[in-house]
């Protein structure tokens, strides 16, 4: 087999063009890379011209990769992913929870829960120093599947099969109403009772919404020239939307914590049903060298719920 020099090749210019490729975008791109626009679409045309191939079709309205640039970013992405996986395996071999951690988190979980969960790791594992990285899931998934992260803390189950999890805890939904409303009134509700014009929503992408709508009994169908259900862009934003009357929703427990700003305007009522939870778990790729490890984390995790959660319990 002949010697190919690699001299002009670097794996941070690999990164440059993958970054544009999922962004579509170089100014986004040059800011996730920490550089500036102009030195990143400098590089990129370097690339190029050592490649001898054009990876991207530009516009000033238009970013996407060519036929054979999209063929070569595939083969940039398994460069990428194998050089942390060399990292990764030596790491390993060390100390493997010293050092930078890239850990991934849902949006509807993260502000929640982060906050207590940081001084335990800080706690348990002096050395760990965290890179948090918030995303939907459909991202947190494919930046964890890219090898740009190394955990992920999600909704379970995980919408791809080369990943490995481990469940953590189960957290309850509650419904939460405008403080007139009639579903209000009652002091425990069923889960069919919330398939109205009325319900509440995230934007598609959160996992949160497909689990409310899996939750609840079936929509009626919206009336003529209604918008129904009304979608929502964060927890946060439900929470101000139910506050001022538009309507209620299932909000996950951990996000009804220290709320009294609220607590003349909503009121807050559990589930006769115990399937009204979901379960949070802890995801890496079934690759990683360092799996036994982040089933030791996750054990950790598990034992150190934070309350009113309860601990996931394997079944017998």
């Amino acid at each position: 087999m002949s010697y190919i020099p690699l001299a002009g090749l670097s794996l941070r210019d690999i990164e440059y063009v993958v970054a544009v490729d999922d962004l579509r975008n170089f100014s986004r791109a040059a800011e996730r890379c920490g550089v500036s626009q102009a030195g990143l679409s400098e590089q990129v045309r370097k690339l190029e011209q050592l490649l001898d191939v054009t990876l991207f079709e530009r516009s000033r309205r238009h970013v996407a990769p060519t036929p054979e640039g999209e063929r070569l970013i595939t083969l940039g992405r398994e460069v990428l992913a194998a050089a942390r996986n060399l990292l990764e395996v030596a790491r390993a071999r060390c100390s493997p929870l010293d050092g930078i951690l890239r850990l991934g988190v849902i949006p509807t979980l993260g502000p929640y829960y982060i906050p207590s969960l940081l001084p335990r790791l800080r706690h348990e594992y002096p050395q760990l120093s965290l890179r948090l990285t918030e995303g939907m899931t459909e991202n947190v998934v494919r930046q964890l599947r890219g090898g740009e992260l190394d955990l992920a803390l999600m909704a379970l189950p995980a919408p791809a099969d080369t990943l490995e999890t481990v469940p953590l805890f189960n957290e309850a939904f509650l419904g939460v109403f405008p403080a007139t409303h009639e579903l209000a009134q009652q002091k425990t509700l069923k889960l069919q009772q919330l398939g109205r014009h009325d319900l509440l929503l995230l934007e598609d992408g959160h996992c949160l919404r497909d689990q409310a709508l899996s939750l609840c009994a079936a929509l009626p169908r919206p009336r003529e020239g209604s918008s129904i259900p009304r979608l929502a862009t964060s927890l946060e934003m439900l929470w101000h939307m139910i506050g001022a009357g538009e309507g209620f929703s299932l909000i996950p427990q951990l996000a009804l914590q220290n709320r009294s700003d609220f607590q003349n305007l909503v009121r807050i009522r559990p589930f006769a049903e115990t399937e009204a939870q979901r379960t949070i778990g802890l995801a890496w790729r079934s690759s990683d060298p360092r799996a036994d490890v982040f089933r030791r984390l996750a054990h950790f995790l598990r034992e150190t719920t934070p309350e009113p959660c309860t601990p996931y319990q394997e079944e017998a």
